[in-house]
C-alpha cells in the first residue's frame, strides 16, 4: 500500500519543469543571466549556468568513481580532438582536473577501508620508484627550465597513478566488459572517421588546422598522400590506439564468445587496421604481427597456428606485391627499414646523443627534449634534439638510470601478465588478461620507433592495461576461492 501511494506522487524531471514553480525558478535564472551579460559581459553571464552543470558533475565524480572511470576514458579519447576546433584553453588541464578529483574522491572512499590490498602486486613497487624518480627530476641540477618538468611530470608522473584507481575501483567481471565494449565502440568511430577522411576528405575546421599549423604539411603531407589523424591529436595516436584496439579483438575472437561476435570483431579489426595505414605511422605496422607471434607461443593451439600461419602468409604477400598506392607502399616500407631514409636519419641522430646520455646518469631534465624543449629552453643543447623514439626520450631526459627503472618497469609488467595469463583459470579472465599482456608487448616494441606513452590515450589507456593484468587474476582467485567454499 505504501508502495503504490509513494509511487502515485512520483513526479519526472519534465512535469517538474512544466510546473509552475519550476517554470518561475527557470524564468528568474534566465533573467539573472540576461542582466548579469548586459552589465557584465558574456563571460561572466555564462558562468552562472555552467556552474550549475559544474557542480553537480563534481559531486557526480567524487559520489560515484566508476562513472568517473567512464568519463577519463572517454574525455581522454575525444577531449584533444577539440582543438581542431580552434579552442584555444589547454584542454590538457581539465584532464589533470578530472584526475584530481578522481584521486581526491579515491580518498574519500578509502578512510572508510584502509586496506591497501587492491595495491599488492609485482607491479606496484616499480611503479612507485618510476613515479618518484620522476618527481625527484625536479631537483636535476643541470635542468634548464622548471615550468618544462612541471608540464611533463602531468603526462608522465600524474597520470601513473590511475594505476592505483583503476586497481582500486574495477572489482567486478562485469565492470571489465562495459569497460571493454566502450573501448571497441570508441575505437570504432575513431576508425570509421578515418575512413572518411580517407575516401571524403578533411571537414573544413580540419583543413584550416592544418593550415595554422607550420609544421604539418611536412609531417602529414608524404608522398602527395595526407596522413591521416582522425579523432585524434596526430596520425601516431590514431595509429597506437587501432594497434592495441586490433590485438584487443583479436584475442577476444579465440576466447569463448559466440560465433557472431567473432565475426563482428572481425570486422572491427578490419577497420582498425585500415585506419592504422591510414595513418601512414610505419612504427605501428610491424607490432600487430608481434603480438600475435606472442599469442602463438602463449596460446598454442589448433585455431591459433592456423590464424598465424595464414596471417604469416597474407603479410609476406602484402609486403612483396607489386602496387602504386601510397599506402599500401609506406605499408611495405615498414618492413624494409634499411630503405628507410627517416630511419636512418633516427639511427644517427640516437649515436650522436650517446655520449651525452652516457656522461649524465640522471639526463637533461624532465621536458628538455621535443616541445617543451623549444619552449622553455629553447638555446639549450637537447631543445633542438629530435627523440623520435620513447626509450630515446627516456635516457635523454632522465638517464640511463631513468631508463634502466622504466625499462625494468616494462619487463615486470610483461612478466606478470604472462605469469598471470598461465595461472588464471576462467576463461574470460584468461583472455582478458592476455590481450592486456599482447598489449604490453606491442607498445614496449612501438616505444622505440615513436614515442608511444606520452599521448592521449594511450597514455592512460596504458595503465589501465596494466591496472587489469592484476585485476583478472584477483578476481580469479577471488572466484575460486568462492566455489570452494560452496
Amino acid at each position: 500500500m505504501l508502495t503504490e501511494k509513494y509511487k502515485d506522487r512520483t513526479i519526472s524531471l519534465s512535469d517538474r519543469i512544466a510546473h509552475p514553480l519550476g517554470f518561475l525558478i527557470l524564468t528568474v535564472l534566465a533573467l539573472i543571466c540576461s542582466v548579469i551579460i548586459t552589465v557584465m559581459g558574456i563571460l561572466p553571464g555564462i558562468m552562472l549556468p555552467s556552474l550549475l552543470v559544474l557542480i553537480p558533475s563534481v559531486y557526480a565524480l567524487l559520489a560515484f568513481p566508476r562513472f568517473g572511470i567512464v568519463v577519463l576514458l572517454i574525455a581522454s579519447y575525444f577531449l584533444m580532438s577539440t582543438l581542431k576546433f580552434g579552442v584555444t584553453y589547454p584542454v590538457g588541464t581539465l584532464m589533470d582536473g578530472l584526475q584530481f578529483l578522481l584521486i581526491i574522491g579515491f580518498f574519500i572512499k578509502h578512510k572508510s577501508n584502509r586496506s591497501w590490498e587492491f595495491a599488492k602486486s609485482p607491479v606496484t613497487p616499480i611503479l612507485i620508484i618510476w613515479v618518484m624518480y620522476n618527481i625527484l627530476q625536479v631537483f636535476n641540477p643541470i635542468a634548464d627550465s622548471m615550468l618544462a618538468w612541471l608540464y611533463t611530470i602531468r603526462t608522465v608522473g600524474i597520470v601513473a597513478l590511475t594505476y592505483f584507481l583503476f586497481s582500486y575501483y574495477i572489482i567486478s567481471v562485469s565492470f571489465i566488459r562495459l569497460l571493454v565494449k566502450l573501448w571497441i565502440g570508441m575505437s570504432v568511430i575513431a576508425a570509421l572517421y578515418t575512413i572518411k577522411q580517407e575516401y571524403f576528405g578533411f571537414s573544413s575546421f580540419e583543413k584550416e588546422f592544418l593550415a595554422n599549423d607550420p609544421g604539418a604539411t611536412a609531417l602529414y603531407f608524404i608522398s602527395g598522400h595526407w596522413r591521416k589523424f582522425s579523432i585524434f591529436t596526430d596520425p601516431v595516436a590514431l595509429a597506437y590506439n587501432m594497434v592495441i584496439s586490433s590485438i584487443l579483438c583479436i584475442t577476444l575472437m579465440f576466447g569463448p564468445v559466440s560465433t557472431i561476435k567473432k565475426m563482428v570483431l572481425g570486422i572491427f579489426v578490419c577497420f582498425f587496421v585500415m585506419a592504422m595505414v591510414y595513418s601512414g605511422t610505419r612504427g605501428s605496422f610491424i607490432l600487430i604481427p608481434a603480438a600475435m607471434a606472442l599469442m602463438l607461443v602463449l596460446k598454442l593451439n589448433k585455431k591459433v597456428f592456423v590464424f598465424g600461419v595464414v596471417m604469416f602468409v597474407a603479410l609476406v604477400i602484402i609486403t612483396r606485391l607489386p602496387t602504386s598506392n601510397s599506402n599500401l607502399q609506406r605499408f611495405q616500407s615498414a618492413f624494409r627499414p634499411s630503405n628507410d631514409a627517416s630511419f636512418n636519419v633516427r639511427k644517427k641522430n640516437q649515436k650522436r646523443i650517446q655520449p651525452f646520455i652516457q656522461s649524465h646518469p640522471i639526463g637533461g631534465g624532465l621536458g628538455s627534449t621535443g616541445v617543451w624543449g623549444q619552449r622553455f629552453s629553447p638555446n639549450s643543447y637537447l631543445a633542438s634534439f629530435p627523440p623520435d623514439s620513447g626509450y630515446v626520450r627516456v635516457a635523454v631526459e632522465t638517464g640511463w638510470v631513468g631508463l634502466l627503472i622504466f625499462c625494468t618497469l616494462m619487463f615486470v609488467v610483461l612478466r606478470t601478465g604472462i605469469k598471470n595469463y598461465f595461472r588464471i583459470k576462467d576463461p574470460e579472465l584468461k583472455t582478458y588478461c592476455l590481450a592486456m599482456t599482447l598489449m604490453v608487448f606491442a607498445l614496449g616494441i612501438g616505444n622505440y620507433p615513436q614515442e608511444a606513452f606520452v599521448q592521449y590515450p594511450v597514455n592512460i589507456y596504458f595503465y589501465l592495461i596494466v591496472a587489469l593484468i592484476t585485476i583478472t587474476y584477483k578476481l580469479d582467485r577471488k572466484n575460486l576461492s568462492t566455489n570452494i567454499s560452496n
